[in-house]
C-alpha cells in the first residue's frame, strides 16, 4: 500500500522536484513528484492526468493544482498519517 503524502511532505516533494525553482512543475518534475509519493502511472496517464491538474492551462503544475489532482485520486487529508507521529 502506498503512504500517502502529508501537506507538509507534499510541499517538501513539490518544492525538491521543482527543478526551476518557479513554484511550478513541467511534465518532467511532476513526473518526478508522482515517483516521489510512489504513484506509478504510465506515460499516457501521467501525461492526461497532467493536462487535467493544469487548470489555468498554462503548461505548468501549481501546487494547488497538484493537490487538486491528489486529492481527486483519492489522496486527501483525512485519515493520512504523518510518518512522524
Amino acid at each position: 500500500m502506498t503512504t500517502k503524502p502529508t501537506e507538509d511532505d507534499l510541499h517538501t516533494v513539490f518544492k525538491r522536484s521543482d527543478l526551476g525553482g518557479d513554484d511550478r512543475l513541467d511534465l518532467m518534475e511532476f513526473g518526478m513528484v508522482l515517483d516521489s509519493i510512489g504513484l506509478s502511472w504510465t506515460r499516457a496517464e501521467v501525461q492526461d492526468r497532467f493536462e487535467r491538474a493544469d487548470t489555468n492551462r498554462d503548461g505548468y503544475i501549481s501546487l494547488p493544482e497538484l493537490r487538486v489532482l491528489l486529492e481527486s485520486q483519492g489522496w486527501n487529508e483525512s485519515g493520512v498519517h504523518s510518518a512522524h507521529g
